[in-house]
């Protein structure tokens, strides 16, 4: 923790929502404002979510210095995953931050989409290098959620935040996993912290066949539809033709998620500030091993019987 300037602690931010974003902005406003921490922002330089842990292979990623108030911030072209890499590869800073804070999503992480999320992404690639990590998210809700609220979430994961370094310092913390949080929508009467496993809720998301970019809406980071942005592309289906070379098609939602009455996404919808410690490996259920211990020498046996 000698690495920051006046000896605090470092702490980088990166994201999915892209460097701009108002979730990300409202995290390092309450990081610099604590005067707590050396600040560090890098992060991509456009909207990169459900782009899960896809990183940049063959092409050269572009770079560029940002002006944020209270951080040094670069903007990526690549993914999160890749903002965290060279964040932490000391081309572009110094030194090693002590804690990588991937967020504030707009939209909750749970269940199954922590696969598909960037900001998961981005805390997870920066536990690959050994270095603690947390994701953040807000349940953000259309018609209710204010930017506000992202200032709110971050003010109340600041504890968690502290106590996480507190423990970095003490050389006392885990270092074999890391942690997804998620803070409810009605953040300014959450009930608590509460930890909680990954559940196995999902968004049932289905296929619309459309005729141009435009049409159907987009799909916002919190898996809901912005259908206005489509309505003047908007032409009747009957009207596709099959005879067109390329057909199009957008992803839309079809049925909000259902979770375990014990897994993150149940507890989130309590109301709870909820806590998952994830790891890099999705060990299957013990019943399932024991299902292929005795399945996969009886192919073994078939192979042999049939040559």
């Amino acid at each position: 923790m000698e690495n920051g300037r006046e000896n605090k602690p470092s702490v980088m931010v990166t994201n999915d929502d892209g460097i701009d974003a108002p979730g990300l902005r409202s995290l390092v406003r309450v990081l610099d404002s604590s005067n707590l921490f050396n600040v560090l922002v890098c992060a991509p330089d456009s909207e990169k979510s459900a782009v899960s842990h896809s990183v940049s292979w063959q092409r050269a990623l572009s770079v560029k210095k940002v002006d944020i108030s209270g951080a040094t911030a670069f903007a990526v072209s690549g993914t999160p995953a890749d903002s965290t890499s060279i964040g932490l590869s000391k081309m572009l800073f110094p030194f090693v931050p002590d804690l990588v804070v991937s967020g504030i999503n707009m939209g909750s992480n749970c269940g199954y989409h922590i696969v598909y999320s960037g900001t998961v992404a981005g805390a997870r690639e920066a536990f690959f290098h050994g270095v603690p990590s947390v994701s953040l998210s807000y349940e953000w809700v259309r018609g209710k959620s204010k930017v506000d609220d992202f200032v709110l979430a971050a003010e109340a994961c600041m504890p968690i935040i502290t106590a996480i370094l507190a423990e970095i310092k003490n050389n006392t913390y885990p270092q074999s996993c890391f942690l997804n949080i998620d803070v409810p929508a009605d953040v300014a009467n959450h009930q608590g912290y509460r930890l909680t496993k990954q559940g196995k809720s999902v968004y049932k998301m289905g296929w619309r066949q459309v005729t141009s970019e435009a049409q159907g809406g987009k799909m916002l980071s919190t898996m809901t539809m912005d259908s206005s942005a489509g309505k003047e592309a908007c032409v009747e289906e009957s009207t596709l033709s099959t005879q067109q070379e390329h057909l199009l098609f957008k992803r839309e939602v079809r049925e909000a998620p259902v979770d375990d009455d014990d897994g993150d996404y149940f507890f989130l919808q309590q109301g709870y500030i909820t806590v998952t410690p994830l790891g890099a490996l999705s060990p299957p259920p013990m019943d399932d091993v024991e299902f292929f211990k005795g399945w996969l020498p009886g192919v073994h046996e078939r192979i042999s019987s049939s040559s």
